[in-house]
């Protein structure tokens, strides 16, 4: 007796469009196109690439049809057949416009933009909810690192109570370079952009404007609650120099550039991206070159630390094609994945209310008193000195001038604030050879 198999009608493909060819977009076309048994195996069905949005659509990409190539982005989001779109342009405007397009009409987004995120992630993901698709975004924070997942998935059941992370591989190699070369921070860059590593304009980097975006992403995730870049207390490295990581080497510290999202005991959270002295044993402390590395603290997880390349076009292409995978899939079982919470609606703290350990150096008039009367203007701000450290004398015609370095106890910034603006109009200040400022001021991180 015959038995009759019914057979099994394919899954359609799901149709996948995208906006930017860059470094990272022809990598993810590439793959998409090179790796299409491999993924329909993994998802369930295939991906067609059915249009890649550019500024200039005719220019030659090698292996990649030159048809898929349209110059309308907004046109291409519009189309009512799409299933997923990946955003690789970078930026705010337009691409929040063909985002929210794209989403309204049904497609999942993929996106690597995490100026985008941190300034409209919440209206975005709500159009998301709405329209019950997906928005990942895992490669616009820490390139192929997976960090954004964890955060929105695997620690949801926890309570986070810090994250701190080298979220950027520009700064992370520039001070690398000034820690292990004695190079000053003009050279360090310089080398930097030689290598690919810094854009000819380094300004979103050096000046932590590209930190500041993450660290919003990842408080965000972490304490569900809405952040905004602008809502980040930054400062960057640019006026850094050789002789403050020679003064943080004496310390047995090396200087980072931080991302740090906490909550407060006032039950508020507090997000700032800062260089800071750190420990040498503080497992941040090793992470060199260009890689990027963030520390999670949760009350039952404890202590995690996730590290990797966090730039290029390999390692966030890599991200992207994680997050289009999972989309994919959801696709296919007519689902969307859990969208990120913003319940709490904590308020975000005053920078100046913070805690911290901070790092004072500037040089005084070497002779009787001055010390005492440097020591009178911390005492009228209540900044507790931890240790005082002459670290070196020099002279200038004729009078003599010592470097002095005061580490303090834990004390709020808008005190250590009020105290370098005094100390900076005191008459036995100096100013220093290097021409960075009277009082230089760095937050030191306590060892983990």
């Amino acid at each position: 007796m015959e038995h009759k198999v019914d057979s099994v009608e394919e899954p359609r493909a799901l149709r996948v469009a995208m906006l930017g060819c860059g470094v990272v977009g022809s990598q993810v076309a590439r793959l998409i196109i090179e790796q299409a048994d491999d993924l329909a195996s993994r998802i369930g069905a295939r991906l067609e690439l059915v249009g890649i949005a550019v500024g200039n659509p005719t220019r030659e990409r090698p292996g990649l049809d030159p048809a898929l190539f349209f110059g309308d982005a907004e046109a291409l989001v519009s189309r009512d057949d799409l299933d997923i779109v990946i955003e690789v342009v970078g930026g705010i405007d337009p691409v929040r416009d063909w985002v929210a397009t794209a989403l309204e009409g049904g497609a999942s987004v993929i996106t690597a933009n995490k100026a985008l995120i941190a300034a409209h992630g919440a209206e975005l993901t709500e159009i998301a909810r709405l329209r019950g698709v997906d928005l990942y975004y895992e490669a616009a924070v820490a390139g192929a690192i997976p960090i954004i997942r964890p955060l929105r998935e695997s620690l949801v059941g926890d309570e986070i109570t810090r994250v701190m992370g080298i979220v950027n591989g520009t700064t992370n190699y520039i001070l690398d370079q000034m820690t292990t070369t004695g190079a000053e921070f003009a050279d360090a860059l310089g080398e930097a952009q030689d290598l690919g590593y810094a854009e000819a304009d380094p300004t979103a980097d050096v000046e932590g404007h590209d930190a500041a975006a993450k660290a919003a992403i990842l408080a965000s995730l972490a304490f569900h609650t809405d952040i905004t870049s602008d809502q980040v207390a930054s400062q960057g490295i640019s006026q850094l120099t050789s002789r403050d990581i020679s003064s943080a080497a004496g310390l047995n510290m090396v200087i980072k550039l931080l991302a740090v999202a906490e909550l407060t005991p006032a039950d508020q959270v507090s997000v700032r991206v800062n260089p800071v002295m750190l420990p040498t044993a503080h497992p941040l402390a090793s992470i060199k070159g260009a890689y990027n590395a963030v520390f999670v603290e949760s009350r039952e997880a404890g202590r995690l630390m996730f590290m990797g390349p966090g730039a290029g076009g390999a390692p966030t292409a890599s991200a992207v094609m994680g997050d289009l995978v999972t989309a994919a899939r959801n696709r296919v079982r007519g689902v969307a994945g859990a969208a990120p919470t913003a319940y709490t609606r904590r308020s975000v703290a005053d920078p100046g209310g913070t805690e911290s350990r901070y790092h004072l150096r500037f040089v005084v008039l070497d002779e009787p008193g001055v010390l005492a009367r440097a020591a009178d203007v911390f005492a009228r701000h209540a900044v507790s000195i931890a240790t005082v450290h002459q670290a070196a004398t020099s002279s200038e015609n004729g009078t003599p001038y010592a470097e002095l370095e005061v580490l303090t106890h834990l004390t709020r910034e808008s005190t250590v604030q009020a105290c370098v603006a005094e100390l900076t109009a005191q008459d036995f200040i100096g100013d220093r050879e290097d021409g960075a400022g009277k009082v230089r001021l760095l937050r030191v991180e306590a060892s983990s």
